[in-house]
């Protein structure tokens, strides 16, 4: 194909002033106008200023707010002052990861369940939230992927970029939250349980549904377990690698920085069975090429987590944010919400009241409508479930992630308003 032929599928690079050539990829432009959780920053800054001083807490965006726990900041000065020495600097380190990260990943998180992951199936990366998007540019642009609805945003733009066809699979309530399979045809399926944001999970009997299908028809599970270490109910699965078959039909995605509080800190991890074929060694050359992996200090700190220290104080971290998910189960189910959520996971989803007279059809508010409604009246922010998806209209999600004390407030504020 000739340029001049190209330029007739590309989008003229006239958006600012003084701007000229080029091309830019036009599914970006379907794009909605904000990334979700940068249009709610906005919203929080615009009250800020104009309420000068308002004592704001946060139920909304899940960032973790208890500090690193002792063995991985123990970790990190030990990396930090190997790095201040010659003979133990590390410049790159393997794309693929650490040996020492990779082996103790394979060991804890797989072999101690019984699962059998090799290390060279395992890639460390600086999170989920990478992974899960940047996965997608090993398919070709005529997949067709379906995600629940209500959705973690990131599966559904990053496809949108590439120009895919999105099936939606609603989650409502009826269902237990827990979508029906495909009546159409579906090449690949996004599936993240502990879910974000209803909290809710699907048991390994459930699992084992989406295992099967995905077998039968030839289809690709992109399995995101970020939030696993919040299971405390014995018949949810840690890892989708627990059902039989998982290997041959499904990727798995890691992340520490829920497990560790690594948000800033930065680490997790893809498996790409090798019985997934090309897969594994594609996703080795892309990482290859783009990608100069994780930091050596990140890598040291995410080992600690896995010395017997390490694992009790990370449980120590988790359920100290578990309480608050408790605690908000509790009192906003006395106050007469309807709450899901918050038993296996950090998230809470929370069905609105209305606060017009004239409710919607299904007797709910709008999502937008309560956000706005908490954060001028109780100064509290949750996350709208409309930005989620469109099944997610009529619910706010709500998170455990913040302090004892904030958490207990935003409580009181929530109920005193209403």
């Amino acid at each position: 194909m000739g340029n001049n032929q190209m330029a007739n599928h590309t989008t003229p690079l006239h958006t600012r002033e003084g701007q000229g050539g080029g091309s830019v990829n036009p599914n970006f432009l379907k794009l909605s106008g904000a990334y979700l959780f940068s249009e709610i920053a906005q919203k929080v800054k615009a009250y800020k200023a104009e309420k000068s001083g308002a004592n704001i807490i946060s139920l909304g965006i899940g960032d973790v707010t208890r500090p690193l726990c002792a063995a991985v900041i123990e970790a990190l000065h030990k990396a930090t002052d190997e790095m201040a020495v010659a003979a133990s600097f590390r410049g790159y380190g393997p794309e693929r990861g650490y040996d020492f990260l990779r082996e103790a990943i394979v060991t804890h998180d797989f072999h101690a369940r019984g699962i059998d992951i090799d290390a060279d199936e395992v890639f460390v990366s600086d999170g989920a939230k990478s992974d899960t998007g940047n996965f997608q540019e090993l398919l070709s642009k005529d997949v067709r992927i379906a995600v629940t609805d209500p959705v973690y945003p990131v599966y559904v733009d990053s496809n949108v970029m590439a120009g895919r066809e999105i099936v939606y699979l609603p989650c409502t309530a009826e269902n237990g939250f827990a979508p029906e399979l495909p009546k159409e045809h579906v090449d690949v399926i996004y599936l993240c349980y502990p879910n974000n944001p209803t909290g809710t999970t699907l048991t390994r009997e459930q699992l084992k549904v989406w295992v099967d299908y995905a077998l039968q028809n030839n289809v690709l599970i992109f399995y995101d377990a970020a939030y696993e270490a919040y299971i405390q109910s014995e018949d949810v699965p840690h890892s989708i690698y627990e059902i039989p078959g998982a290997r041959q039909c499904a990727v798995e995605f890691y992340s520490y920085s829920k497990t560790a509080g690594f948000t800033g800190i930065r680490c997790g991890y893809t498996v790409v069975p090798k019985a997934l074929g090309l897969l594994n060694s594609l996703w080795n050359r892309r990482q290859s090429t783009k990608f100069n992996g994780t930091s050596y200090l990140s890598q040291r700190a995410a080992e600690a987590i896995y010395t017997p220290e390490g694992k009790e104080q990370v449980k120590a971290t988790i359920a100290y944010y578990m309480k608050n998910a408790q605690l908000m189960r509790e009192v906003l189910t006395d106050m007469g919400f309807k709450v899901y959520g918050g038993v296996d996971a950090p998230y809470l989803w929370v069905k609105v009241p209305s606060l017009t007279p004239t409710p919607s059809p299904k007797g709910e508010g709008s999502s937008w409508e309560f956000f706005d409604w908490m954060l001028r009246s109780a100064r509290v922010v949750c996350t709208p479930g409309v930005g989620f998806g469109s099944a997610g209209e009529g619910y706010v999600r709500l998170t455990a992630f913040g302090t004892h004390e904030n958490t207990k407030e935003a409580l009181r504020r929530i109920n005193d308003k209403l």
